[in-house]
């Protein structure tokens, strides 16, 4: 039984857990559990402690509005244990996978409904029946994007962002560099989401924290693709499995 404690502070938390190469247990036939998060009055943010054991899964849902900044960290000693985050309406794919990016995540939210962070061990330890205890915050903070005159939740635009433009990219090895669409929203302070139009006209969504591409909207169907990135002067130079693609400081932070 999970123990729930409710606060308005973000707490230090653990970042660096190590990179587990294997597929995650989080898929159809995994005992996937849910539970709704709800915060204490006049709190920003919640945390639960509980207990995976093997192919058993968490989905902790929790409601946010588009344009609110959200920051969700895990804590655990077993290092094969992750989250990921789905948004409104996805059953599967995740735009934040933290088997990739580690167990923390900040970023502007894309849409407003019930976004699911899913708790989960990789294949590799779940069959071996681990037990994995674990401390979860999640942190929601900011106006939402709009309202209407009644107070209610104006409809989420396709195209709402701070910039638009375009970066180089390239969607496979033996493809040279071309130009993709991007827009970008971002919170301050270099954290942003950028959403790039990929060359098949797919979207691909990058997260940066502090200035840095933390993470991408990775899921089952790249095939485990592998996220990095490195910064070359005022060059992020991005790769996700065979994608690449090169976003300057200027479309992330303004200026």
């Amino acid at each position: 039984m999970n123990r729930w404690i409710c606060n308005s502070r973000r707490t230090p938390v653990l970042l660096a857990l190590l990179f587990a190469a294997s597929s995650p247990a989080a898929r159809a036939g995994s005992e996937i559990r849910t539970e709704r998060i709800h915060f204490a009055k006049g709190a920003t943010s919640a945390v639960v402690e509980g207990t995976i054991r093997g192919y058993r899964t968490v989905d902790y849902v929790l409601g946010a509005s588009k344009g609110q900044l959200m920051n969700v960290s895990l804590t655990t000693k077993n290092t094969a244990t992750y989250f990921n985050i789905l948004a409104p309406g996805e059953t599967e794919v995740a735009f934040f996978n933290g088997s990739v990016s580690e167990n923390q995540y900040e970023g502007v939210l894309p849409a407003s409904g019930d976004y699911k962070i899913r708790v989960y061990m990789m294949r590799s330890a779940a069959r071996r029946n681990e037990t994995a205890n674990y401390r979860l915050e999640m942190i929601v903070s900011g106006k939402p994007q709009a309202t209407t005159t009644a107070g209610q939740a104006a409809a989420p635009k396709a195209e709402h962002y701070d910039a638009t433009g375009k970066v180089p990219c390239a969607q496979h090895n033996s493809q040279p560099m071309g130009q993709c669409d991007f827009g970008v929203m971002r919170t301050g302070n270099g954290n942003a989401t950028v959403i790039i139009t990929r060359p098949d006209g797919g979207k691909r969504t990058i997260v940066f924290v502090g200035g840095r591409a933390t993470g991408a909207d990775i899921s089952q169907a790249d095939g485990g693709a592998a996220f990095s990135a490195q910064r070359e002067g005022d060059l992020n130079r991005i790769s996700v499995g065979d994608e690449r693609y090169e976003i300057p400081d200027a479309a992330v932070s303004g200026g």
